[in-house]
């Protein structure tokens, strides 16, 4: 196993890692400045478009370019020409709040939670899921910082987690594909007994959940009954989303964070991307937004 950075960037927060298996890409963001971009292992290249506002989350559209959802709600946004739609802002009442960490389902729903943006922490956080007609269906609230979206390879679980270190909980819900409604959601892993709290996630092909632990210099793999099975140490305190990617989707790309950092030991490539080839196992095809 080894562990390689392959962007050394000062991101704030870097976070948002997909891949894009048809062009062999993978998109991410840096959430406060709204930076979008798209690093090719081929070249070593890594594009970046200024979206003018914090970008939380992204995925790739079946009929070209984004969705995004940023500071002030959804839009569609085409990377080769700049050009950004507003679809709608579900929290305009709630100007302190921006969009976080999301994902497609399987059937190419986007879903997308919200967290209160600065200032005093509070639990005005709320899922919400843009279906391929761009309408906008909210589930669940009360989240501090809403994080860790995948699903499992069939579709028939979510997972979704709270970073905040009153909750630093994984859940997960079994999920209806055919209506893209969670049922109720039960603790999957309380990592109070971790070094790392829940942020990013994704699920490998065996099932597995993929935790990057935030503040704990680590990221987590989690089998299907809850128990973590692999820890892989960074030189990074704040990994923020891990993503499988590579012409057999074997590379796990870890995104990080080069703010709020400890001080703790020295750590220059804070903020970095950083890929961990070796592991054995592969991730699943991310689904296009099929709106």
């Amino acid at each position: 196993m080894e562990v390689e950075c392959v962007v050394a960037s000062r991101s704030q927060i870097g976070e948002g890692a997909v891949w894009d298996d048809e062009d062999q890409a993978l998109w991410w963001v840096d959430i406060p400045p709204g930076l979008i971009h798209r690093f090719d292992p081929q070249t070593g290249e890594n594009e970046t478009w200024d979206f003018g506002e914090p970008v939380g989350c992204l995925a790739l559209r079946a009929r070209g370019g984004l969705v995004v959802a940023a500071k002030s709600g959804f839009y569609t946004f085409d990377p080769s020409s700049g050009h950004r739609q507003a679809i709608f802002d579900p929290e305009a009442h709630l100007p302190e709040n921006r969009f976080n960490d999301g994902t497609t389902d399987p059937r190419g729903r986007f879903w997308a939670g919200t967290m209160k943006d600065g200032g005093d922490l509070a639990p005005q956080g709320t899922f919400y899921r843009l279906d391929p007609d761009m309408s906008v269906t909210t589930w669940r609230n009360g989240f501090y910082t809403t994080n860790g979206s995948a699903f499992s390879p069939d579709g028939s679980t979510m997972y979704f987690s709270d970073s905040n270190p009153a909750r630093r909980t994984i859940w997960r819900a079994p999920y209806d594909l055919d209506t893209g409604r969670p049922g109720a959601p039960e603790v999957f892993l309380d990592t109070r007994d971790m070094p790392g709290r829940p942020d990013g996630g994704t699920v490998d092909a065996d099932g597995c959940y993929w935790m990057a632990g935030v503040d704990g210099w680590q990221v987590y793999r989690i089998t299907p009954e809850g128990k973590v099975d692999r820890t892989i140490d960074l030189p990074v305190e704040r990994p923020s989303k891990p993503m499988f990617g590579g012409r057999e989707r074997d590379t796990l790309y870890v995104t990080s964070l080069g703010i709020g950092l400890s001080g703790e030991r020295p750590q220059p490539l804070a903020g970095s991307l950083f890929a961990i080839t070796g592991l054995g196992v592969s991730g699943l095809p991310q689904t296009r937004f099929e709106g």
